[in-house]
């Protein structure tokens, strides 16, 4: 019997050196990318704001972008966000951050408004923050798109 399973162990060994193998490929490796952002929007339950931004990742692709909001919720008011910030996670390169977040958000202001969130779209997270100017009050959920400026 051990005989038998020797010579089995010996015939499957030299079958498998007979057989090419190919290293396994690595995953693409994870980058960071970094947004840049202006909006301009308004609330009366329903929400909207459009602006335009600029990405630009660490692994050197740059893109001027278009970003429109909508969504609702109980929040009212007429703002805009100047030079807000954007960090975009577990991103394989800038065709990863197009698309639309689900966004759950809070924000607040008289003259001078803030706006704070963290959003995903499957893998990806977006986190945002962002200072401007305006009366708002309120907490939504809304759509946060983002394309590439044509």
């Amino acid at each position: 019997m051990i005989k038998r399973i020797t010579g089995m162990a010996a015939l499957v060994l030299a079958a498998a050196g007979s057989f090419s193998v190919q290293p396994a490929q690595a995953a693409e490796a994870a980058t960071k990318c970094h947004m840049t952002f202006n909006t301009t929007g308004w609330a009366a339950i329903y929400k909207k704001a459009d602006g335009r931004g600029h990405v630009r990742c660490d692994n050197g692709q740059s893109a001027d972008v278009i970003i429109h909001v909508r969504g609702g919720g109980l929040t009212a008011g007429k703002f805009s966000i100047e030079g807000g910030k954007g960090e975009f996670t577990n991103v394989k390169g800038l065709h990863e951050v197009y698309g639309e977040y689900a966004n759950a958000g809070a924000n607040a202001g008289v003259v001078k408004s803030a706006e704070s969130s963290v959003m995903t779209k499957g893998e990806v997270s977006l986190a945002i923050t962002g200072t401007g100017r305006g009366f708002n009050l309120g907490v939504d959920l809304s759509r946060f798109e983002i394309k590439p400026l044509k």
